[in-house]
């Protein structure tokens, strides 16, 4: 039952031998900014691009084979299924456009009609005693699959790598870097910096919490089936509140804690008191960084 422990997703992992640990937690938030925001708008070529480069990345890493070997095999699957299932949906078409002239005069030809070219016919498909039409695969089906899996896979594995290799002080000193301008506008960026540091403290209190109440359902044997539909939900609602109940009691209890030893935020200037290593990488992670961006600017509609 310990598979939550076991699986170290969004949860800093120390070690020695991975230069992603020495890389500057700020150029790592723009990679992972990067990530996520070329891919809108970008063609099916610079999505698959982004996730190979996502793969090349983690293996040339030095992270432990340990650490992402039931990560990343387990994202891949769930980003396929989403794919195959986002490409056998139906795609849809625009709606018919009502003709203002007489059909005589003009002739309107579908604006998606090279969008909805058959790639691909399978059927009918039989699945026991429902019959089903022909699974088709569209132009537009298969971008609307391909899109997915890649912007899941994307999105997912990039803020994973993130918080695999930045610790919680160096994430919460890089992004206050980032918003310190705000200060000027009255925003109080010390205080977000301390709250976003706390609540990363949280996600294995969170995940332990979780952990726990799947324990006591599992011991308890309850079967899903006997308890029906109105049952079932009321389960899992009372799971969830159950769940919300005991991570506000440990947010009481760490608060009271931090309290009663006089506790107090720390600026984000503090945080990070060595300086940075291997300035060789820092200058190369800001020249692979502006490469991309102009590979995209030049290539990203392929």
């Amino acid at each position: 039952m310990d598979w939550l422990r076991q699986i170290p997703i969004g949860q800093y992992v120390d070690g020695t031998g991975s230069w992603l640990r020495d890389l500057d937690p700020r150029l790592k938030l723009a990679w992972t900014v990067a990530f996520l925001l070329t891919p809108i708008l970008a063609g099916p070529w610079w999505r698959l691009a982004l996730v190979g480069l996502l793969l090349l990345v983690t293996a040339c890493s030095g992270l432990p084979w340990r650490i992402w070997r039931r990560t990343l095999p387990l994202l891949l699957a769930l980003s396929l299924l989403v794919g195959v299932l986002a490409t056998f949906l139906p795609a849809g078409g625009a709606d018919p456009v009502a003709e203002n002239r007489p059909p005589q005069e003009l002739r309107l030809a579908p604006a998606d009609q090279g969008q909805r070219w058959e790639l691909l016919r399978w059927g009918p498909v039989q699945l026991g005693p429902l019959p089903f039409g022909p699974l088709v695969i569209t132009r537009r089906s298969a971008e609307l699959g391909l899109n997915s899996a890649t912007l899941l896979f994307t999105v997912i594995h990039s803020a994973n790598l993130l918080l695999l290799t930045t610790p919680p002080e160096s994430l919460v000193w890089g992004l206050s870097w980032c918003i310190a301008p705000l200060a000027r506008l009255g925003v109080p960026v010390d205080r977000l910096g301390f709250t976003l540091l706390l609540s990363l403290r949280f996600l294995p209190l969170v995940q332990e919490e979780f952990q726990n109440l799947l324990r006591s359902v599992a011991t308890r044997s309850v079967n899903l089936r006997k308890l029906g539909l109105q049952g079932s939900l009321a389960l899992v609602l009372a799971l969830g509140e159950r769940l919300l109940a005991n991570v506000l009691l440990r947010a009481e209890q760490g608060a009271e804690a931090l309290m009663a030893k006089g506790g107090r935020w720390i600026a984000p200037a503090q945080l990070l008191r060595d300086p940075l290593p291997r300035p060789a990488l820092q200058w190369l992670g800001a020249v692979g960084l502006a490469l991309l961006l102009g590979l995209r600017w030049r290539y990203g509609d392929v």
